[in-house]
């Protein structure tokens, strides 16, 4: 427990006291602000109508959040590991007492928990619209749950990803191009004509969970669905490290 909590301690200081980081947040929080400030003007406007409200849509993203969000997570997770192979520090680490679950988790931990701050600001977005309007708390509380369950897949590719290679920009473009098959899943869903396929298809179409998320729908499965995931691509990264350690 310890060795984990070190190697999360010293990749929690990595981030917050990394300019990339601060520039990293203040991109996403200028996309979220302008994305929800033009949801709030076009549904303020004269020809707006039905009964969708201004979270509900903004936790229903189109394609450019997501391709914005397979940038920023290729950008925070290309150097866990990418960096300590380049360095040659990765040896050291894992000939101390410290196994490569703890390596990986405490990595991955670390990522989780700065892809969550930068999701924390837009929790204003949710007391503008409680001071001025009706909120339904189901929703949005449902609408982030899929951001953290999105989030945990997403950044436990993103360290897998970064175990592949000794480049960090070579470990963020596999990053990015294996974040790209969550995306066209949705495709997928729309050309494939059997049930069966359409159903498992649809178990991993992140856009319509999101979707439904931000109705207020929470399906267990897909909640499993992200854990069970999540964990396969740590499993794989603790494996990958093991290699390069017997090499």
């Amino acid at each position: 427990m310890s060795a984990f909590l070190a190697v999360l301690s010293r990749e929690l200081r990595a981030y917050f006291y990394s300019p990339m980081a601060y520039v990293i947040l203040a991109c996403i929080q200028a996309y979220n602000g302008a994305t929800f400030s033009y949801i709030v003007w076009v549904l303020s406007g004269p020809g707006a109508g039905g009964s969708a409200t201004p979270l509900r849509i903004f936790f229903a993203p189109h394609f450019f959040f997501w391709l914005f969000l397979f940038v920023v997570v290729a950008v925070l997770t290309m150097r866990l590991i990418a960096e300590e192979l380049r360095s040659g520090t990765i040896e050291p680490l894992m000939t101390s007492p410290v196994s490569e679950a703890q390596v990986v988790l405490g990595k991955y931990v670390a990522a989780f928990v700065f892809f969550l701050f930068l999701w924390a600001p837009t929790l204003v977005f949710v007391l503008i619209m409680g001071r001025w309007s009706e909120v339904d708390w189901g929703p949005i509380a449902s609408g982030y749950l899929g951001i953290v369950g999105i989030g945990a897949v997403f950044m436990a590719v993103g360290i897998f990803g970064s175990s592949l290679s000794k480049s960090q920009i070579v470990a963020a473009i596999l990053t990015f191009a294996m974040l790209t098959f969550f995306f066209f899943v949705s495709i997928a869903h729309d050309l494939a004509t059997d049930e069966t396929a359409k159903e498992i298809i649809n178990h991993m179409n992140l856009m319509q969970h999101m979707d439904d998320f931000g109705k207020g729908i929470v399906d267990t499965r897909r909640l499993v669905y992200y854990v069970s995931t999540s964990a396969l691509f740590l499993f794989f990264t603790s494996l990958a490290l093991a290699a390069k350690k017997w090499r």
